[in-house]
């Protein structure tokens, strides 16, 4: 894993004090241990490519579109955030995105060494929601809550990250693709781990440290019922690919537990007043309409078909 350890005030990191220099030492630490995955150290050799093909290149193609559409996720993020701070920026612009465009250059690469189309991500486009709320977000209080679900998503995006490639590391193994585990996937498994602590470090900051007043908390909470998606999945085909993703990593038997983790930390910081609350329901409905429409074959790929 990559090393997420913060310096905090007290013990349990999920629980003790997170400070503001243990952040800016966290992404120095990222930026100095984990340098963008270099294409010459990857082995892409495939032992039986139409079995890789068809058992995981859909997932492959999904995971380098996200990964390359990091390019417009900076573009939402200087949006949304015009006032980011400096630790902020260093993570997103040092870090975060030269390590995630690599990941999917190199998972794009392994894609059409399999035989399929590159992938498309969109790069450009920033939606009109996103534009209103980054215009509103110049007034302090409206850009202390966006920032709060910039954490958030950004939380559930890494967990979501960390156990895809968890299973699809177990995956290639299984059909005895050791190369492409140990060099490809696993290499990139042991990225996100970092970022996702930043996420969520930086959530609890903001609540430990009452940066937003508790109409702001309410707000946050209402919001992210709201707006909640799954990453990568922007419009109803995407959200089949997902659901097709769920399926071949065999985490559809364990949803409620996979919902659980990914939401962990939006649990934790908005939801902990709803005692025995396991998943925020609109994290498992999200994933059982992805599901569905999987399940409909509306979607399907043509290549795996």
């Amino acid at each position: 894993m990559a090393r997420c350890d913060l310096e905090v005030e007290g013990g349990e990191m999920g629980k003790a004090l997170v400070t503001e220099t243990a952040l800016r030492d966290h992404v120095h630490r990222l930026g100095e241990l984990h340098p963008p995955i270099s294409l010459d150290s990857v082995d892409r050799t495939v032992r039986r490519p139409h079995l890789v093909l068809s058992e995981y290149g859909h997932v492959i193609d999904y995971l380098a579109r996200v990964e390359l559409e990091v390019d417009r996720n900076v573009l939402e993020l200087l949006t949304l955030l015009p006032d980011a701070n400096q630790t902020d920026r260093t993570f997103y612009r040092d870090v975060w995105q030269p390590q995630e465009t690599q990941h999917g250059l190199i998972l794009d690469r392994l894609q059409q060494d399999l035989g399929r189309p590159a992938a498309a991500p969109d790069t450009e486009t920033v939606s009109a929601k996103i534009r209103v709320l980054g215009a509103l977000s110049h007034l302090r209080p409206v850009h202390e809550v966006t920032r709060l679900l910039y954490y958030l998503t950004g939380a559930a995006t890494e967990k979501s990250a960390v156990l895809a490639y968890g299973r699809l590391s177990g995956g290639m193994r299984r059909l005895g693709e050791h190369a492409i585990a140990r060099t490809v996937i696993d290499q990139i498994k042991r990225q996100e781990p970092g970022h996702f602590a930043y996420y969520a470090l930086s959530a609890r900051w903001m609540i430990q440290h009452r940066v937003l007043a508790p109409w702001q908390v309410h707000l946050a909470r209402v919001l992210r019922r709201r707006s909640f998606g799954l990453v990568g999945a922007n419009n109803e085909v995407q959200r089949a690919q997902f659901g097709e993703l769920v399926q071949s990593l065999d985490l559809t038997d364990g949803l409620p537990a996979y919902a659980h983790q990914i939401s962990v930390v939006e649990r934790e910081l908005l939801w902990a007043g709803q005692q025995g609350m396991y998943v925020p329901p609109y994290v498992l409905k999200a994933l059982d309409d992805a599901l569905e429409l999987a399940r409909s074959g509306q979607y399907a790929d043509p290549i795996r078909t």
